[in-house]
């Protein structure tokens, strides 16, 4: 759980605003832009056939109404990130990134 607030807070302060959702309901009102994140995966290492380290991973969504934002490369730029892939939706860019944290 305090990995998750952690990361939370690291995109907060990325995007500048109160904007970040974690695993939002449908009935939620965002405010755009926005990040929207949740888990999707994790990686486990093994030693002497033993769990050994534990990274989960988010998928983390930047959605702006601006096509040249500058949040998506922000994201980029995250230790043990990459770029899955980009569409628009509701006339809404959305950048899709995988995040280890």
């Amino acid at each position: 759980m305090a990995q998750r607030t952690s990361l939370q807070a690291l995109l907060k302060t990325i995007l500048g605003s109160n904007n970040v959702y974690f695993q939002p309901p449908p009935s939620i009102q965002m405010q755009y832009p926005a990040i929207v994140y949740r888990r999707d995966d994790d990686d486990l290492t093994h030693a002497g056939n033993k769990p050994y380290n534990r990274r989960i991973r988010y998928q983390v969504t930047v959605i702006d109404s601006n096509p040249d934002s500058l949040i998506p490369e922000k994201i980029a730029l995250l230790p043990l990130c990459s770029y899955d892939r980009f569409y628009t939706a509701d006339k809404l860019n959305h950048d899709v990134f995988n995040l280890f944290f």
